[in-house]
């Protein structure tokens, strides 16, 4: 999840445009038959298993314009892809330059993953991708400026429950899950309550309901306030009938690492 609050970004240095840092591939792990879905999933496990990720990263950086078709055409290919890209991406980032989170400009801009020979950076997946070239500033209602250095074609619609998908590594960020192509509406589902349960607050009494912060951030996102209401119904967060008045929690930026989900 970017950082969308503004604070201290006018003394933050730029971002590192060095490429992503890998070890050595070992000979015979190339998994060229791999499609890039798999080899996303792989990825984000081998993170989770703390084993060496470099096979499943290296067939992602040399996939050809063939091999991301279904991920540019297919809806659910491409964000069960870029959800385990983005967040096994975050953790390799978090453990292989830990200081890099004290400044989250930097952080969020420098590369995390090369996708088909291009260095990606968080904000590059999050705001370029899967939130369909938004910019992170503005409420969601801009467009982004930046450019990936992919096809407009990679970008996906916004579905608002990707905020409860993305984990960058601070404390408030939702507990990371795998995503698979034939599962990841059922899976982002379950993301979305199981944030929901934990941080949503009704008060009934005074008819206000107070959400997380990202919900501001991204209010465009979500379809304005009025969407985020609908989704609040949705996933029995208030009432069906209710229109409470929206408040939004602190963001809590204190680095916590590896919380998967399970």
């Amino acid at each position: 999840m970017a950082d969308s609050s503004g604070e201290d970004q006018s003394e933050a240095p730029e971002g590192d445009t060095s490429s992503p840092v890998t070890a050595p591939e070992p000979e015979g792990t190339q998994l060229t038959d791999l499609s890039a879905a798999s080899a996303a999933r792989g990825l984000f496990e081998s993170v989770r298993r703390e084993e060496s990720p470099d096979p499943f990263s290296s067939r992602i950086a040399e996939a050809g314009d063939d091999d991301l078709v279904p991920v540019r055409t297919d809806r659910r290919q491409g964000l069960a892809f870029w959800l385990n890209v983005y967040n096994a991406g975050a953790q390799l980032l978090l453990e292989r330059r830990p200081t890099l989170f004290e400044s989250r400009l930097r952080f969020f801009r420098t590369p995390a993953v090369t996708v088909a020979g291009v260095d990606l950076s968080l904000d590059d997946i999050e705001h370029g991708v899967l939130r369909g070239g938004r910019s992170k500033y503005g409420l969601g209602y801009l467009p982004r400026v930046e450019r990936t250095g992919l096809d407009r074609a990679y970008r996906i619609e916004v579905d608002p429950r990707i905020h409860f998908a993305l984990n960058c590594g601070a404390a408030s960020c939702p507990a990371v899950l795998a995503y698979d192509p034939d599962t990841v509406d059922e899976t982002l589902d379950d993301a979305t309550r199981s944030y929901l349960d934990e941080t949503v607050q009704y008060d009934a009494e005074r008819n206000r309901v107070r959400v997380p912060r990202f919900c501001l951030w991204f209010v465009g996102d979500f379809g304005g306030r009025s969407g985020i209401r609908e989704l609040l119904r949705e996933f029995e967060q208030i009432p069906p009938e209710s229109s409470p008045s929206l408040r939004f929690s602190a963001y809590d930026w204190t680095k916590e690492p590896r919380r998967f989900e399970g």
